[in-house]
């Protein structure tokens, strides 16, 4: 099925795939399958208005029962467009004709372009990066066509297959060019309506392109008068032997006659069938809008909208999921029930064009004792075709009113996309009144009095920084990231600061602002996240314009760039722009309050210039208040408090998050304003917002808009002024809290207040410990950015630039918090209680979890997560002492245990009235996992570390070596707490259970050179050498290591064997494990439906990196373990512009994984949101530079490079500074000969800490 827009936007899917990838917008979107033309002038337009948007000197769309077809002329050539499908196979046709009507020839460049998705729209939405992953393409030179693959993710999932290919009908000249890299056609910092492809040449990308697009391109001549055609196809199959056969299908002439004819044929059978009349299907065509774009026509009912307290989930209880959309018709009459006739038939109709819709008729008759209404509407279902319907997913759902409360009655009316009411005339004459366009009064067009003036240039110094790569570098104390756009440069990817406090917090790039969230990053966004490292389109806008000479642009690179260069500042908590144009030095702050729940731009405005300065400021956001823009934008109402000067936003339809008040507001008086998206884009885009070139806003707010929030300022500046002014965006519980936040923070003197506070948080929790070691690159990661990482991203807000996840991890949060025990156990403490609380009676446990969204989490069958709490809290107790923990009541959660043959369970949890103390919960959680299988090794279940093993034991009797070395380990950790705590028999038992599993594990999992990882639910070793795919997995080396319980001489053997087999010092990659899984016998899981050499199908996994890091130090090779260090660090990808170009992401914070695919290997991945940070931390500071603390005590057990001769740590316990000064007099990796506390030998080589505010010196003399 194809949906095409008179602009030419629009998608194609097959059932319940999208083939290609669409998003309901009707202002901003752009998204569809375009075709582009150029002549030999370098002239450029687009076969339909979209993605363009230029007005051509001529254009319309007809829409035919059969075909969409597009004319537009521009100068002397007209572009003739036909769009169909095929009748009897999968394929989309699009045929573009040009004529010359010039007196000379012409050569015209085809391009096409199209993003495949081969998937749910549901999962393309909901994470679009991830999606991707899965894709791989392909170029057929023959058939001068494309092919794309998605891999399953499952043995449940067939592989698709799209095709995309070309043919010219003329003179055609050369050979065709091809692009599969989305990237590759647009350009970073660019979109769809302005792609540098169009420019050069395509540059023939095909493989693991991890963002694919399909585009084909033809070079055509054609003579004076003469016409000449190239068609392209796409399609989808089920193999690449059938796609084959379909491309050699249809690429004849013939062929498409045949199908052209077949497709006229089909629909006038289908149209005499139905006996659909063209006035009928004229109607049904012209609602189908209104199902995908937000309707004017609900803006009668907004009343009964406005108190609606529910949510998509009340849906579910009346049989409808609320993922369709749908057209509500409520009746109370008899003789309402031939609006129900009419609406079955556009129903009908719209199912014979393969588009789904839940249609519900509400009987609304008030008759209390009677239901002859009831019984007539029953007999009108029964009577006709949709009885087959009846409360089916995309048919018919007759309810009555007086079996419901209000409240689900006014759910209908919200949800509804259409509304038709019986009494209120026929189908199509409702439509006709809710079409006619409302009168809006737009202010008129601004006539500027001056043209732009040329000013004196001016730049914004680049301070000197440590190691500048061309784009950037860090301040000289570490503290910043600091960021400069000259013309034409742009950094290869999104490069990021994640800014949040616990509740509240966004993202922002170097290009401008990204999603800003409250309360959980992923369910309450209340801009969007984009997701998108090529575009990376802003959701948050300020615009300046010069009110004399009508100049617009933006403090921010984007989404209006400038010549003049941009100084981008990440810090701890903030981030800051500076541009200096049009006379004017320009700085934009952003930050996070440490307690409340707003976004603040502060903004410095100076006017360099010998003139008085008028100006104007706009802020404007899209606003999502929810999972997604594409779901929330029908359920917007905005409002504007003209007394305080607030503008309101709030979803009529969120039961997560009821009664929320978004809100803006600014230090300045806003003199204009409006909620109408349509009116501030009106044709242009953000870079040319229609609203600014008239004279203000025209005060548009309420329901059933395109919603948008935008307010005006008005500013005067004298020659040599300076100014200050603040634009606030937050969300409150109700609106007293809204009140209480615009007050504080409208005082710009209380802004720069909370900036200092935020600032002075920040450098006393990351200055707790700072080193200085020979490497610099460590000491700047070590001293600040990755425990800001770990905090602010994984802690708090859970949220990236490449993932939104909003939920708590189990093993995830865990760990995290295990990481920053040198700096705030408290974090720890209170994590691990709040982990406990989301274990099961049984003892498993939620893998994630929303917090205060009725507990809703997903329970699995996954064997490591629950073991993760006594492993964290054997190492808080360790490290703290605080055995009273162990004492804590913490409650269970209850709920139906997983079936055998059930791998997963999401949904809400309920909390149980038993609580057993944490002591309790943690022998819960080892004792359930003390199962085994035939080798005697630990059972993997659904998986372990590892998520993507989840086929290893869907039967119940996979094992995993890996989790027989964790387990191991934690036994042996928790052997003398049972005893601490007077509990000798289970000492005992763990005791004996510890040495039966490193038997089993030395008898059965070594391969002779290494341990194996797994063993399938048939004994089928995975890990091993006789694998062809995954020879040697690196965790089973690295924690026969960390967990202290292989032979010696064996785990040496098997970290030179990573070291021979998974480190790739070339590339800089320490991999996971090799080969990747792809062409094999094996079928261990999702993990096979990666692209090979991507994520933890065979790339470097950075998280298990830091395991092998810390083995080679526990061993004793310090030269190494440094070497290693060293080798991930992500400073060290990205030392010039040439290594930036491969690995991409940024310098400064870990990445969860960096690619060995082929075409891929170097690049970087999802950045931020990876545990990796957290342990590449703590294995720097503890097994590196041997930092270790327990109770109240320093230790020091350093593994170093031979060639350091010093470093030097200052630690700050409580109020006390400790400066701890390490020598190596004597060239070793480890060994502590002497230690000094202010000058005295301590014989046992260990600090006592003492919190008397007195600098002490510590010196740890190795030998």
């Amino acid at each position: 099925d194809v949906m095409v827009t008179d602009r030419g936007g629009g998608f194609s899917k097959k059932g319940g795939l999208q083939v290609t990838r669409w998003r309901e917008d009707a202002y901003g979107g752009k998204y569809g399958f375009y075709i582009f033309l150029k002549n030999n002038k370098d002239q450029i337009w687009s076969a339909t208005l979209d993605p363009f948007g230029q007005e051509a000197d001529g254009y319309r769309a007809v829409f035919s029962l059969d075909r969409a077809e597009y004319f537009r002329t521009d100068d002397l050539f007209h572009t003739h467009t036909e769009i169909m499908v095929s009748p009897e196979d999968d394929v989309e046709i699009r045929r573009v004709t040009v004529t010359n009507h010039y007196a000379e020839a012409v050569t015209i460049e085809f391009s096409s372009y199209l993003e495949p998705v081969m998937a749910a729209q549901a999962a393309d939405l909901g994470h679009p990066a991830f999606s991707k992953l899965f894709v791989q393409t392909e170029v057929l030179p023959e058939e001068e066509s494309l092919l794309a693959m998605r891999r399953p993710r499952g043995q449940d999932e067939e592989r698709l297959w799209a095709f995309h290919s070309m043919f010219v009908e003329g003179e055609k000249i050369g050979s065709f060019q091809y692009e599969s890299c989305r990237g590759n056609f647009i350009g970073r910092g660019k979109d769809i309506s302005c792609p540098q492809a169009l420019k050069k040449p395509l540059t023939k990308t095909v493989g693991a392109v991890l963002d694919p697009a399909m585009s084909l391109r033809g070079l055509v001549r054609i003579e004076p008068g003469e016409s000449a055609s190239v068609t392209y196809l796409l399609g989808l199959t089920a193999s690449r032997e059938e796609a084959l056969e379909l491309i050699r299908k249809y690429r004849s002439s013939s062929s498409l006659k045949r199908a052209a004819e077949m497709a006229l044929t089909r629909s006038q059978v289908g149209t005499h069938f139905f006996n659909f009349q063209a006035e009928e299907i004229s109607t049904y065509q012209d609602m189908v809008s209104q199902l995908f774009f937000p309707s004017p026509l609900r803006k009668k009912y907004a009343r009964v909208i406005a108190e609606n307290t529910k949510g998509q989930s009340g849906l579910w209880a009346y049989g409808i999921s609320g993922d369709l959309p749908l057209v509500l018709v409520s009746v109370s009459k008899r003789e309402h029930v031939e609006l129900v006739r009419e609406a079955f038939r556009a129903h009908e109709y719209w199912r014979t064009k393969g588009l789904e819709v839940d249609l519900v008729i509400l009987n609304e008759d008030q008759s209390k004792y009677f239901q002859p209404l009831q019984d007539l509407l029953e007999e009108t279902v029964a009577s006709s075709y949709h009885k087959y319907l009846l409360d089916t997913p995309g048919g018919v759902h007759l309810r009555n009113a007086q079996l419901m409360p209000s409240e689900d009655c006014r759910l209908f009316y919200t949800a509804a996309r259409i509304i038709l009411k019986g009494g209120e005339g026929t189908l199509k004459r409702q439509i006709q009144v809710h079409q006619e366009r409302e009168e809006v009064s737009y202010p008129p067009l601004k006539v500027f009095p001056e043209e732009p003036c040329s000013y004196p240039a001016r730049e914004e110094l680049l301070p000197e920084l440590l190691f500048f790569n061309g784009f950037g570098g860090f301040s000289r104390d570490g503290k910043e990231y600091i960021i400069q756009l000259k013309e034409g440069l742009q950094t290869p990817a999104p490069w990021i600061n994640v800014i949040a406090n616990k509740k509240f917090g966004f993202l922002i790039s170097e290009s401008g602002s990204g999603c800003i969230w409250a309360e959980n990053s992923r369910e309450n966004k209340l801009t969007p996240w984009s997701n998108d490292p090529v575009s990376d389109p802003p959701g948050e806008v300020v615009y300046l314009r010069d009110e004399k000479s009508g100049e617009v642009w933006t403090i921010t690179p984007l989404p209006i760039r400038e010549k003049e260069a941009y100084l981008i500042r990440h810090g701890a908590g903030y981030t800051s722009f500076r541009h200096v144009s049009h006379g004017l030095g320009q700085k934009l702050t952003c930050f996070v309050p440490l307690e409340d729940s707003l976004k603040i731009s502060l903004i410095n405005l100076k006017n360099h210039s010998d003139r008085e300065r008028s100006l104007s400021l706009t802020y404007y956001i899209r606003p999502v208040l929810g999972v997604s823009d594409q779901l929330t934008q029908a359920y917007l109402t905005t409002e504007f408090r003209e007394d305080k000067g607030i503008f309101l936003i709030k979803n009529l339809f969120s039961a997560d998050f009821p009664g929320r008040l978004v809100f803006l507001a600014s230090s300045e008086k806003i003199t204009s304003f409006t909620g109408h998206r349509g009116e501030f884009l009106g044709a242009g885009d953000l870079k040319r917002p229609e609203a600014l070139q008239r004279e203000g806003l025209s005060g548009k707010t309420g329901f059933a808009l395109d919603p948008c929030a935008a307010l005006q300022v008005q500013l005067q500046l004298q020659p040599g002024e300076e100014k200050e002014l603040v634009f606030l965006l937050g969300q409150g519980l109700e609106y007293g809290a809204v009140k209480r936040m615009v007050r504080e923070y409208r005082s710009l003197p209380n802004c720069r207040d909370a900036l200092v506070k935020v600032k002075d948080y920040w450098e006393k929790i990351l200055g707790t410990i700072q080193v200085e070691t020979p490497d610099l690159s460590l000491n700047l990661m070590i001293n600040r950015w990755l425990l800001y990482q770990i905090i602010v991203c994984r802690l708090w807000g859970r949220s990236a630039f490449y993932q939104a996840g909003g939920a708590y991890g189990f093993r995830d949060q865990l760990q995290d918090a295990l990481n920053c025990l040198y700096v705030s156990p408290e974090i720890t403490r209170k994590q691990l209680l709040l982990h406990g609380s989301r274990q099961f009676i049984e003892g498993d446990v939620q893998h994630w979890w929303h917090p205060d969204l009725d507990e809703r989490g997903v329970r699995t069958k996954f064997s490591d997560d629950l073991l993760w709490l006594p492993y964290v809290t054997a190492e808080y107790l360790e490290q703290t002492g605080d055995y009273q923990i162990l004492h804590v009541l913490v409650p269970f959660l209850v709920g139906e245990p997983l079936a055998e043959d059930q791998a997963e369970k999401y949904g809400p949890a309920q909390v149980s009235t038993e609580k057993a103390s944490l002591y309790e919960h943690c022998l819960r959680a080892i004792r359930r996992s003390l199962r085994f299988g035939r080798h005697g090794l630990p059972l993997i279940g659904s998986g372990d570390w590892n998520d993507g093993f989840s086929n290893v034991g869907t039967q119940g009797q996979g094992e995993s070596v890996w989790l027989g070395w964790f387990l191991y380990n934690i036994l042996m950790r928790f052997i003398p707490i049972c005893e601490k705590m007077g509990d000798p028999v289970q000492a005992q038992a763990f005791r004996q259970a510890a040495a039966r599993i490193v038997n089993a594990i030395e008898d059965e999992a070594w391969d002779g050179g290494w341990y194996r990882r797994a063993y399938f639910d048939d004994g089928t070793p995975l890990g091993s050498a006789a694998n062809s795919d995954c020879m040697i997995d690196s965790l089973s080396q690295s924690w026969a290591v960390i967990s202290g319980g292989a032979r010696v001489d064996r785990a040496r053997m098997a970290m030179e064997a990573v070291d021979y087999y998974l480190v790739k010092r070339e590339e800089g990659l320490i991999l996971l494990f090799t080969p990747p899984f792809d062409a094999g016998e094996l079928e261990p899981g999702y993990i096979k439906g990666y692209v090979p050499g991507v994520r933890e199908n065979g790339a470097q996994y950075t998280h298990a990196a830091a395991w092998v890091i810390k083995a080679m130090a526990l061993l004793g090779d310090g030269d190494r373990a440094w070497e290693l260090f060293h080798l991930v660090n992500p400073i060290n990808h990205s030392r010039t512009p040439l290594e930036c170009a491969v690995y991409r992401v940024e310098p400064y914070v870990a990445a969860a994984d960096v690619y060995s695919a082929n075409s891929q290997v170097g690049r970087g991945g999802w950045t931020w949101y990876t545990g990796a940070a957290g342990w590449l931390y703590r294995v720097a500071l503890e097994n590196i530079l041997g930092l270790k603390k327990k109770g109240d005590t320093l230790l020091f057990n350093p593994c170093i490079p031979k060639s350091w001769n010093s470093y030097q740590m200052n630690y700050v316990f409580k109020q006390t500074p400790y400066r701890i000064i390490v020598r190596n007099p004597r060239g070793v990796n480890k060994g502590v000969q002497e230690v000094r506390l202010d000058g005295r030998v301590l014989p046992g080589k260990q600090v006592a800490l003492v919190d008397d505010r007195q600098d002490h010196l510590v010196e740890v003399i190795l030998g």
